[in-house]
């Protein structure tokens, strides 16, 4: 055998062996960043989530707003994932999840929360930081309020913890909790249908004709699911709960004193910035950002969201 072939073999057998490796490796590298879908059974119930990165890394916990699910973090999550390990559920009745009737389950926060918790026992989560957005504030301060060491900061989105936050918008839900009678019902009721929806994605923002219609198509389709409008009647009920634990929630930031992070849509009718803005008075260490846009910040001001995040993570979380 040649010198040249001697050497050409060796090199054939090289690559051979080293192509195998490097594809192993960067498969690898590709699946620690990819979102998996997956399921735990929960008090009976099939509760979905979304998961990436790796789980020796540090956590953080991503809590949805009303009506969507998981989905509103789906580009949010790679962009962590490469130094996070990042999981983000869907609440009973939103999202993959399962929706029992509202006649059998009773939709309350305490139980959104209660699931989380055992999600996060579930996969062994001892401590995270918490995004917390819409519905998923009332959420995630419930967890705080359980075990506040668990938690190693805030990213709070529009995610409400004071009542100078819940503004004119609001009456009608006032008007539920006083007298949650189908007279009362009728408004929020109408609030379930596509144009509310819409509104909800849309109204805000600088562009409203960037935001992608599968938003709002998508979850218009579980909200018409027959039973959902009486779920959501039933968390919209419930919702009156939250405001009575504003005190002692505020009095833990003062105690505990998190990290935070704000990312606030200045042009939200839902969530306003008097809503955000409080937060600077129980919290010592705050990174305060409102941006120009509306109630999903993440869908036109996701890249700076993400930045402000990594940034944030790597300061307080992880230095």
């Amino acid at each position: 055998m040649s010198l040249i072939t001697r050497t050409l073999s060796a090199a054939l057998l090289a690559a051979a062996l080293t192509i195998p490796i490097a594809s192993s490796n960067a498969s690898e590298r590709a699946s620690a960043f990819e979102t998996r879908f997956g399921y735990e059974t929960i008090d009976g119930l099939r509760i979905a989530y979304r998961e990436a990165g790796d789980p020796a890394n540090p956590t953080v916990l991503l809590l949805h707003g009303f009506p969507t699910s998981s989905h509103m973090f789906r580009n949010l999550i790679p962009d962590l994932a490469a130094d996070y390990h990042v999981i983000a559920p869907d609440f009973q009745g939103f999202g993959a999840s399962d929706m029992p009737s509202a006649e059998t389950y009773d939709y309350t926060f305490d139980n959104l929360a209660g699931t989380v918790d055992a999600l996060l026992e579930r996969k062994n989560i001892e401590n995270y930081a918490l995004y917390l957005m819409d519905y998923g504030a009332p959420v995630g301060y419930r967890l705080f309020a359980d075990a506040p060491d668990r938690v190693t900061g805030f990213i709070i989105q529009n995610g409400n913890a004071y009542e100078e936050g819940l503004p004119e918008f609001w009456d009608p839900i006032r008007a539920y909790w006083a007298d949650p009678s189908e007279e009362n019902a009728a408004p929020l009721r109408g609030f379930l249908a596509i144009e509310g929806t819409k509104w909800q994605f849309t109204h805000g923002t600088r562009n409203p004709d960037a935001i992608s219609p599968d938003n709002y198509w998508h979850v218009q389709y579980l909200l018409d699911r027959p039973g959902n409008a009486e779920v959501q009647l039933e968390l919209f009920y419930d919702y009156r709960t939250n405001l009575t634990l504003y005190p002692e929630w505020q009095a833990l930031f003062r105690e505990h004193q998190p990290p935070a992070l704000v990312v606030w849509g200045r042009k939200d009718q839902i969530f306003p910035a008097e809503g955000a803005h409080p937060y600077r008075q129980d919290l010592t260490n705050v990174e305060f950002h409102l941006l120009d846009t509306g109630h999903f910040a993440l869908e036109e001001d996701g890249a700076f969201i993400a930045d402000e995040i990594r940034d944030f993570l790597e300061r307080e979380v992880n230095p």
